[in-house]
């Protein structure tokens, strides 16, 4: 019996070396499991989305020769060549997957500019409209969500979830041309299109910050209204099924005060469960809204990606559903990551 605690203590040791080793390997084959099917994902995208816009209604060379007049049939042909539009389609799936994994995503027909760069020149406007929404939805839906779940049945809950619900049916560009009737034609409060006053504005770059906040305020109140009854409504029921926890009926035993019980227990419980729905969220910002920057010309991904659809534009339609399901797959790659590590609970199983 005197030699139990010498062997047992180093095999408890080796045991739990080898529980931390098995949880490192764990993770690393999780995130190996994540990533490999984010890039599988990712490939099928491309294939589909390849054959998807081929099959629209359209005919890219008819954009091209639109403004000319008659066309020659030497011209036609010569532009289908130019556009690689008369070789057989697997042959230009070839090429087009061989050009994706060298990092060329083509040139526009549109623009007859690389598609990489039309991208990188819209991508961060619509990053500052749809990231401003996005903060503003998840910021009031969160404390509206919070608040009316621990008045449950109150006025303030009615009133804050049926107001939410409603504006989360409205069609968002029927919410942005009531804004623009209202605030910019009637009020006349706010710009009604673009980005910037034409022809810039005088005083410094402080002025020209004012200026680009002055022509985001309506589109990002639209979109804010629009999405923060998902986030308020998630957060209500988690909050909700907290309530009755029997860790809040001892932290109320010991004598804490109501909104302390709330905000420092019951809050930080009941937000698990939107961590998934704000990082999805968050790759869909790329995408942005097309209805809201088309309606308020906010020369973002969504209004380019919407004046490729009339073209067709393949190469840049191509290009910009890239980029859109990679945000959405990085960003679910980084909930299930952040879920994991925040909840114990999918850590063990």
């Amino acid at each position: 019996m005197a030699d139990i605690p010498a062997t047992t203590e180093p095999a408890a040791e080796a045991f739990g070396g080898r529980r931390a080793r098995g949880g490192g390997q764990s993770t690393v084959r999780y995130l190996a499991t994540k990533l490999g099917g984010g890039a599988i994902s990712l490939a099928l995208v491309a294939v589909l989305g390849f054959f998807l816009f081929r099959a629209m209604p359209g005919n890219p060379v008819r954009s091209v020769i639109e403004g000319r007049g008659s066309a020659s049939y030497e011209e036609i042909k010569r532009i289908k060549a130019e556009w690689k539009m008369d070789e057989p389609l697997w042959t230009q799936f070839v090429d087009y997957m061989g050009d994706l994994l060298r990092g060329d995503l083509g040139t526009s027909i549109k623009y007859r500019a690389p598609v990489a760069e039309l991208i990188g020149e819209r991508f961060w406007w619509t990053i500052l409209l749809t990231g401003t929404a996005l903060l503003l939805a998840v910021a009031l839906g969160l404390l509206l969500g919070s608040r009316a779940a621990w008045r449950h049945g109150s006025r303030f809950d009615r009133w804050s979830t049926g107001t939410a619900l409603v504006l989360w049916s409205v069609p968002t560009f029927w919410l942005g041309l009531i804004m623009l009737v209202v605030f910019s034609v009637g009020l006349d409060l706010f710009p009604t299109a673009g980005m910037t006053t034409p022809g810039g504005v005088s005083g410094g770059w402080f002025a020209e910050l004012l200026d680009v906040l002055h022509h985001l305020a309506l589109p990002a109140i639209t979109m804010t209204a629009v999405i923060y009854a998902q986030y308020l409504m998630v957060m209500r029921s988690s909050l909700l099924e907290e309530m009755n926890a029997d860790y809040l009926t001892t932290a109320r035993a010991k004598g804490l005060r109501d909104n302390l019980v709330r905000r420092r227990h019951a809050v930080p419980n009941a937000l698990l469960p939107t961590i998934t729905i704000i990082f999805l969220h968050m790759g869909l910002v790329v995408s942005g809204a097309v209805t809201v920057e088309k309606v308020f010309s906010w020369q973002g991904l969504g209004l380019l990606t919407y004046e490729a659809i009339g073209v067709p534009d393949y190469p840049l339609l191509q290009g910009t559903l890239i980029v859109l399901a990679a945000a959405v797959i990085v960003m679910n790659l980084l909930a299930d990551v952040i879920y994991r590590f925040v909840d114990p609970r999918v850590r063990s199983a």
